[in-house]
């Protein structure tokens, strides 16, 4: 009982102590439950990058994906699962995925846009330069 007080008196301040309902170091636990991208289930806006500050690979590719392709690789237009759950939530088939070209990769390197809903559109797009373990909304 002691150490909870303690605790509490430390973390909170005794006003906010509740006998037995002390989680010692509670907001760790509820910091590391947060998604550290930004976006998580609600969806919230994380990092954005401006068209203009996108490689012009980049851009390329938004130009290719608003006109409906062709596309230089076979895998561009699929399906993106987003199973690192750092995008929205959304229903499986929402998001498509598409390469961004790297100079100088012998294959086709970590760049990709990610885009949601229906195909050609690009006001909802996201850019990531390390094969999907980051995001940054595309805006105008």
């Amino acid at each position: 009982m002691f150490v909870g007080l303690l605790v509490a008196a430390v973390l909170g301040g005794f006003g906010s102590f509740v006998p037995g309902a002390v989680e010692p170091f509670g907001w760790q636990v509820a910091l590391a439950r947060e998604p550290a991208h930004g976006y998580g289930e609600a969806g919230r806006v994380g990092p954005t990058v401006a068209r203009a500050q996108l490689p012009g690979e980049a851009v390329d590719t938004l130009n290719l994906i608003a006109s409906g392709g062709p596309y230089p690789y076979a895998k561009d237009g699929v399906v993106f699962g987003n199973f690192e759950r750092l995008l929205p939530a959304r229903p499986r088939g929402y998001y498509h995925e598409y390469t961004v070209p790297t100079p100088r990769a012998r294959n086709r390197g970590a760049r990709r846009i990610v885009c949601g809903g229906p195909p050609r559109r690009t006001d909802n797009c996201f850019y990531s330069d390390d094969h999907y373990n980051s995001f940054k909304r595309i805006v105008e």
